[in-house]
């Protein structure tokens, strides 16, 4: 089965948590604080194995979480940082974020990847807080979360050359002739349902890989028939090779044709109108074709239209060498496969960077007694504190009042004893510290 769409959650690993311990050894007076670092947690990598064809392996499995990283230990000893969890994907992946549709990555070379999940920071141990004041600090902090998030995976398919046009018009026969694959081919409108792709060997030394796109029909780019579940493979092929039945089989028009197909195709992504198309005037042998290609011909001319035109017969391989010639010198004039838009060509791993945190990054609002304070940071913050000691719960308080969080809420006319919601936590505004 051939899968090119796929929704899948990754999550990158919990950070593991920061210790809390102190040197007991017999002959070690006053040792002090021994508390290691928890370890990092694993990253969600897609990496690009060419050695798959679909998405076949994410229907059955949607989700991918990292482990997380040990905890801290006790003679100030680091706890391990976790494996990252690498999941291969087909060559010609994008990557979308299915929340904001961001493009992540554009992946087409073998070994290529990116970080789609970070993975959270281990938690500090108390040994990191102990200053010439605070000798015996009982703070410890608990691993930052991994980042989690859903993606849709879109292949489309890695080919030089793709094959479009009407359902039945001679597209599996052509590649069936001029390669080993071997379509479906039969009398009937949509016999080829998923793409199918073979290696062309031109015969003085080069090839290429032509694709046999599933048929198009009018009204596709709106996702008309298999609309956009197949036009999106158009976009990565270098050369399109529009195939008309010139023999105007079911009383249909090959200009009318033509002209429907590449309206489609542009409507669907105007960029594609710019790629090389060559048209091919198939079906040759029969007994109507000459005379419908000399009236093609004429539409052409008369609408400025200035496309090659390559009459050949797949069924009998009239011209299909002549064919083949001019496609492999289009190919070798265009050395590298189209990148997606808004992508650029991507390095071997993306790197992620830490932004600067902005000032007062947070709002305060009141409803009745309650006053809500809003702030990503903060709420980060109080993930990360262990609100089990006395000193943890002192330095958050210290924070708040060090970023202005008590002044503000006294101005906005905060009392003693009443609630303070931030994120899924209420505390009590204490005058008293």
């Amino acid at each position: 089965m051939f899968v090119d769409k796929a929704k899948i959650f990754v999550k990158g690993g919990d950070g593991g948590d920061g210790l809390v311990a102190f040197r007991r050894e017999k002959y070690v007076p006053e040792g002090g604080p021994a508390g290691g670092d928890g370890g990092n947690g694993g990253d969600v990598v897609f990496r690009v194995d060419e050695g798959l064809r679909t998405l076949m392996d994410f229907r059955y499995q949607k989700h991918f979480k990292a482990e997380r990283g040990e905890k801290g230990r006790n003679k100030s000893m680091h706890g391990a940082n976790a494996e990252d969890m690498v999941v291969r994907i087909p060559p010609g992946t994008t990557i979308i974020d299915d929340d904001t549709g961001e493009v992540i990555a554009d992946l087409t070379r073998h070994g290529q990847e990116v970080v789609v999940a970070k993975g959270g920071r281990g938690g500090r141990g108390n040994t990191r807080f102990a200053t010439a004041r605070v000798t015996a600090p009982e703070i410890a902090e608990n691993g930052e979360e991994g980042v989690e998030r859903w993606v849709v995976l879109e292949m489309k398919v890695m080919a030089d050359v793709g094959l479009v046009g009407f359902p039945s018009v001679g597209k599996s026969t052509l590649l069936s002739v001029v390669s080993a694959a071997k379509p479906k081919i039969a009398a009937y409108h949509f016999t080829t349902l998923t793409p199918n792709l073979g290696v062309v060997d031109v015969g003085d030394g080069r090839s290429f890989v032509m694709a046999d796109l599933p048929g198009l029909i009018e009204g596709a780019h709106e996702g008309v028939g298999l609309g956009h579940e197949f036009l999106r493979h158009v976009e990565r092929t270098r050369v399109i090779v529009h195939v008309v039945d010139m023999s105007a089989a079911d009383g249909r028009d090959p200009y009318e044709d033509f002209l429907k197909i590449n309206e489609e195709i542009k409507l669907y992504n105007a960029k594609l109108e710019q790629r090389p198309q060559i048209v091919v005037a198939n079906k040759m042998d029969m007994p109507e074709s000459e005379d419908n290609l000399a009236l093609f011909k004429e539409q052409m001319a008369a609408d400025g239209k200035e496309f090659e035109v390559y009459p050949i017969s797949a069924l009998t391989r009239g011209g299909v060498q002549e064919l083949l010639y001019k496609i492999s010198d289009i190919v070798e004039s265009i050395p590298n496969a189209p990148e997606v838009e808004g992508v650029a060509d991507q390095e071997e791993r993306k790197v992620y960077r830490f932004e600067k945190r902005e000032e007062n990054d947070y709002t305060i609002r009141r409803e009745n007694d309650v006053f809500i304070v809003e702030s990503p940071s903060i709420e980060k913050l109080i993930k990360r504190t262990n609100f089990s000691t006395q000193d943890g719960i002192a330095r958050f308080a210290r924070i708040l009042r060090n970023i202005g969080i008590d002044d503000e809420l006294r101005k906005r006319g905060a009392v003693h004893g009443q609630t303070i919601q931030i994120g899924d936590f209420d505390f009590e505004f204490d005058e008293k510290h």
